[in-house]
């Protein structure tokens, strides 16, 4: 049994099930642009922010041969895509009721995510369960330097919180989110995606994680929590 001194949650993938909504919307777009996108590339695209994953694909687009577009130009693309398909993001398995454990244990949450305040708007709008985390950590925060893989997010969250990073659990799916809380010295909890292939999750995780197939392996116990991941 372990007492975090406060639980940090990435959103996309891990909160609510938005990454293959994400992964569309991008695909669909780069082939606006005549780029198909891969499933690896896909996932390099996995918890960052916008703006940087518009430069990526632009850049693939680029190496490609294609003239590519202006930032501006794709995400009017991709955009429109995204808000249409996240309005229907579902719960992920279990995430409700961490939240509530969370809350019944009176242990400080926070959200971390890369998403932007729109977008964020969007996505939350039929989960009124989101709104028992404060603070948020949002991809364009202004007090927000580097956005994941950087340690920012999460340091930015434990010093609104009062707490030590050191101290906190880190809850996560993509590589880029575990590598920005484990650069901040979280103790990283990853909940694996269903889509990473089993033979690459040992080049994209670091074995001292904890792994999850679930959230629902996170549990009360006591005054703490306790997990079998």
């Amino acid at each position: 049994m372990t007492r975090p001194a406060a639980c940090l949650f990435d959103l996309d993938g891990l909160l609510l099930d938005t990454e293959p909504l994400h992964a569309q919307a991008w695909r669909e777009a780069a082939a606006a642009f005549r780029r198909p996108l891969t499933d690896a590339e896909l996932l390099v695209l996995r918890g960052r922010r916008r703006l940087e994953n518009s430069e990526q694909v632009r850049r693939w687009i680029a190496a490609a041969g294609v003239p590519p577009p202006s930032s501006e130009e794709l995400l009017a693309v991709q955009q429109p895509i995204a808000r249409r398909l996240l309005r229907n993001a579902r719960a992920m398995p279990g995430a409700p009721e961490l939240v509530a454990r969370c809350a019944a244990l009176a242990i400080p949450t926070a959200l971390v995510t890369s998403s932007s305040s729109a977008s964020l708007a969007v996505k939350s709008a039929g989960h009124p369960w989101l709104a028992a985390m404060a603070p948020v950590i949002l991809g364009d925060d202004p007090e927000l330097g580097a956005g994941k893989p950087a340690p920012d997010p999460f340091l930015l969250a434990a010093r609104r919180l009062g707490v030590e990073a050191q101290a906190c659990w880190a809850f996560e799916d993509s590589p880029a989110g575990a590598r920005s809380a484990a650069a901040a010295g979280c103790r990283v909890h990853v909940l694996i995606p269903d889509d990473v292939p089993k033979d690459q999750v040992g080049r994209l995780y670091d074995a001292s994680w904890v792994f999850l197939q679930s959230l629902d392996q996170v549990r009360m116990e006591g005054e703490g929590l306790s997990t079998d991941g």
